[in-house]
């Protein structure tokens, strides 16, 4: 895997993945025109463990017809700020077995989720999963 940034002016920057797509960055605090970096880094934590749970789910051949999982970190106050506590939520649409989608979010915290394994080594990830139509039992 290869990529890189470019500064491009004032606290502007371009980063550059090995397949072409490009990522703007603001290290501005307003980060109007693109993400901070550590922005990236949990929006990244979002996406990876969606991928590997929708995945899952659909391999377990379970009902569910929505899924948006959204992140709230807390960083050091002190240099190098990094994520001390990280509250992951899981909102699954359908008629989903609560046991398969609580398998299924471990899974991916536990074994599936490569940026997950990276960021618990600074920080405590809690796993919060919001039925939105109710689940079906066990």
């Amino acid at each position: 895997m290869i990529a890189s940034v470019e500064w491009k002016e004032g606290t502007q920057y371009d980063g550059r993945t090995e397949g072409g797509n490009i990522i703007h960055f603001d290290a501005d605090p307003a980060h109007t025109t693109g993400p901070s970096p550590m922005e990236a880094v949990l929006t990244a934590l979002c996406a990876c463990t969606s991928v590997d749970v929708v995945s899952i789910l659909q391999k377990k051949r379970e009902p569910f017809t929505s899924l948006v999982v959204s992140a709230e970190a807390e960083q050091s106050s002190a240099p190098p700020r990094v994520f001390r506590h990280i509250r992951l939520v899981y909102r699954v649409g359908g008629a989903v077995s609560k046991k398969a989608m609580e398998d299924t979010v471990a899974l991916s915290k536990d074994k599936y989720c490569s940026v997950s394994k990276m960021l618990e080594k600074s920080a405590q990830i809690e796993v919060v999963i919001e039925y939105l139509d109710g689940a079906t039992g066990e």
